[in-house]
């Protein structure tokens, strides 16, 4: 075979060998992320959570979405604050009657990030409350509640009722004065309903009067029931979302074929 009288155009060279193929030391950072593509490629053979991934994540979106869209997002980032520093708050907490004031003075004024963890949760469940109070307007007012997506409102609606539901048991929680007899209060109100009403004060104060098993019902409502609850339905939520599609804006027509106004006149 003759020779060329010059060596091949760049083009036609082969294409220089990747660090992990062989051509010199791969990095330690190199290393890692192949380890990760590695696992992620391993988890995704057995469970398929890619599809899901991508079903979820890469559908159309409307025309004219804007930020009052991602109110949904921030009322759940919202909760998991709540979720997050409340696992951190259970670790010192005490919900005894004779322990729990003294638990969370110790969470405020000794612990580490205490003051930080206690406020955040504290003033998280007044913006979560705000947020998704914000996020039912905008769905009323986009008329997002309407066919199909009935039974999302119906959810939403249910998931509003347990968010006040978990702000009037952690209220009690710190059990001094003011927590006390505002629960007592609220608890009062809600005996006071027809029908059902006697029968949820008396399941709230765990009897006919508050005693010391209010607190610990309180706290095991607060931290296990209700939380477990609203997991479960912001998962329905987010699923029938992603199945049903959001809403274009109010102010926004559908654009129309004229072909097709030609044919049904």
């Amino acid at each position: 075979m003759p020779k060329l009288p010059f060596p091949p155009p760049p083009k036609l060279n082969p294409r220089p060998k990747r660090p992990a193929e062989g051509n010199g030391k791969p990095s330690a950072g190199h290393q890692a992320a192949e380890g990760g593509i590695t696992a992620v490629d391993w988890i995704d053979e057995r469970t398929s959570l890619s599809g899901a991934a991508r079903w979820m994540m890469f559908r159309k979106v409307p025309k004219g979405t804007n930020w009052f869209y991602t109110l949904g997002t921030a009322t759940m980032f919202a909760f998991l604050n709540q979720a997050v520093t409340g696992v951190f708050l259970a670790m010192y907490y005490d919900p005894s009657p004779t322990r729990a004031y003294e638990s969370t003075r110790f969470i405020t004024n000794e612990a580490f990030l205490g003051e930080f963890v206690r406020g955040m949760h504290k003033w998280g469940s007044s913006v979560m409350v705000i947020l998704i109070f914000l996020h039912m307007a905008r769905t009323f007012f986009f008329g997002a509640y309407k066919y199909p997506r009935e039974l999302n409102w119906v959810i939403g609606v249910v998931l509003v009722i347990l968010t006040f539901v978990m702000a009037l048991t952690g209220y009690l929680l710190p059990f001094d004065q003011r927590s006390l007899w505002a629960t007592v209060v609220a608890n009062n109100i809600t005996a006071s309903g027809p029908l059902v009403g006697p029968y949820l004060g008396d399941f709230l104060r765990a009897g006919p009067e508050f005693g010391a098993t209010t607190l610990s019902r309180f706290y095991s409502i607060h931290m296990l029931l209700v939380p477990g609850a609203i997991a479960a339905l912001i998962g329905a939520h987010l699923y029938l979302v992603a199945k049903l599609g959001t809403t274009a804006p109010p102010w926004l027509r559908a654009e129309v074929d004229e072909k097709l106004v030609e044919e049904r006149t």
